[in-house]
């Protein structure tokens, strides 16, 4: 056993030592290779030369999310996502003219319906002649729809991976292409920001809010998650459904998207990044030119409401017929906050491979679990957030035993000092993960404007392993015991009803 610690803790050392040298070349190339640029407009740009294929890869980073949402139109962030893959004024249509006047009159007929429907004495035939009304105007203005255009061209002319996603901070989008189609990129992304145009709207609502269900609805972990969220945070929109509550899916309406566009989808508000075989010299001429079409607006206010201070333990218990689940968060500061690296640091601790301490307790050694995890920033880390662990145990044991194992491995954290080993292992895992992020045009075309967006320089993306390096046993003591305490928890738990089912037909 010492002979193989030992062994250990000589790669550790040099693997440590090669990447050290590895990061330390990759920034200082990386500060040749990228250009940053502010456009007159506000977007702020990043060119990454990497001309290793002819081609290359984009991120276009909206900081705008589910959190950006107020009552009413929860689930709009991810429904306007959908609505930029629709296509244009150019793109899309066979009569734009025509269409538009279209859209127009769907619109009237829609804010018709939903005036009616919400009367508390609604007139019932009234509003079923309201609603032919306006799926009568949605099937006149699907006549002028070129379905799936904008990424039929992009399929064309060899892109691939086109694909977004909308998280609770921030919207992205992303694909790559061959070099040789630079500037069709850039007139196309730049374009369906110009003018997007919300055709099929109200069938694309259809889609979200089955994904709603498939996340939610019919599946008991997304329950326990949407609730336990709504318990941990009270004032924060952390606390309300990404995915939008179904009453909003079902009502907001093409205008509201297009209102959430032009306050939130504004230059100032965005970061594009381009990674692979390019040249500044000849790309950011390219982005000037399409890009700089894009009409400069003010930057959205900041959220004002701040979660206020968690004072005793919360709980939220689902019975379900489906598999015992135990989950518990405690709040934590965002991303920007000095401890952010050492709450990193205790996640990895916690949750990083077969090495981890709830892996080697619950899962390996008291075999009482068939996962258990810990995670930083949840369920976003732009704002304060929530540190959460999670454990989901195998059969004949029950959400109890995890609670008590979970605890037991937080307060060794708050009790005791790591090992030496442990934390040279977190530390060199962290500069291999950067190493490998760095592998990927796509990757890394994400990870830097995020953090370009996220603290105003692209460099974070390495500081953030030079914090890791600084952080100490004695961090790590003071944080877990600031954070992981009674007041500041709170429990999500799925029981098992159709356990409890079957141990009543055994008595």
């Amino acid at each position: 056993m010492i002979a193989k610690r030992a062994l250990a803790l000589v790669v550790v050392a040099l693997l440590g030592g090669a990447l050290n040298t590895a990061l330390g070349q990759d920034l200082a190339s990386f500060e040749k290779k990228v250009t940053t640029r502010k456009l007159p407009n506000g977007l702020t740009v990043l060119i990454i030369e990497r001309p290793e294929a002819p081609v290359f890869s984009f991120f276009t980073h909206v900081d705008a999310g589910s959190a950006q949402e107020v009552a009413g139109i929860t689930g709009l962030a991810h429904m306007f996502e959908h609505m930029a893959f629709k296509g244009t004024d150019k793109i899309g249509t066979k009569d734009y003219a025509a269409e538009t006047q279209a859209l127009r009159k769907v619109e009237q007929a829609y804010a018709a319906y939903e005036a009616e429907r919400g009367l508390e004495r609604a007139d019932t035939q009234k509003v079923a002649n309201l609603e032919k009304a306006w799926k009568d105007a949605i099937a006149a203005a699907d006549q002028y729809v070129v379905a799936n255009e904008f990424g039929e061209i992009i399929d064309r002319e060899g892109g691939v991976g086109l694909n977004a996603f909308t998280s609770n901070d921030e919207t992205g989008y992303f694909y790559s292409m061959p070099s040789n189609r630079l500037e069709l990129w850039a007139y196309l992304e730049s374009e369906r920001f110009l003018k997007p145009v919300m055709r099929e709207f109200y069938k694309e609502r259809d889609v979200v809010m089955e994904e709603g269900r498939t996340r939610t609805e019919s599946n008991p972990i997304g329950k326990l998650v949407e609730q336990f969220l709504a318990t941990s945070f009270t004032a924060h929109p952390y606390g309300v459904s990404g995915v939008g509550w179904p009453s909003d899916l079902r009502s907001f309406s093409a205008t509201d998207a297009d209102n959430f566009f032009s306050k939130y989808y504004v230059p100032s508000n965005m970061v594009v990044s381009v990674v692979g075989d390019v040249k500044a010299s000849q790309v950011m001429p390219m982005i000037e030119k399409y890009f700089g079409r894009l009409v400069a607006r003010p930057k959205p206010l900041p959220l004002r409401t701040v979660e206020p201070e968690q004072r005793t333990e919360r709980t939220v218990t689902l019975r379900e017929t489906a598999q015992p689940f135990y989950l518990e968060g405690y709040h934590k500061p965002n991303s920007r906050h000095a401890d952010d690296a050492v709450y990193d640091v205790i996640g990895d601790l916690l949750s990083s491979g077969r090495t981890s301490r709830l892996y080697r307790s619950l899962v390996r050694d008291k075999k009482i679990a068939a996962f258990s995890s810990g995670f930083n920033g949840f369920p976003g880390d732009k704002y304060p957030n929530l540190f959460a662990v999670f454990a989901v145990p195998t059969p004949g044991h029950t959400t109890d035993e995890m609670r008590d194992a979970i605890r037991a491995e937080i307060e060794r954290m708050r009790t005791e000092d790591v090992t030496d080993e442990e934390l040279k292992m977190v530390k060199t895992r962290a500069k291999a993960n950067l190493i490998r992020g760095l592998d990927s045009n796509q990757g890394l075309a994400l990870q830097l404007a995020t953090a370009q967006t996220r603290f105003g320089d692209w460099r974070q993306v390495f500081r953030q392993v030079d914090n890791i390096e600084k952080v100490t046993k004695a961090d790590i003591r003071r944080v877990a015991s600031a954070t992981f305490v009674p007041s500041n928890r709170t429990v999500g738990v799925i029981e098992s009803t159709q356990a409890a089912g079957k141990s009543k037909e055994n008595k």
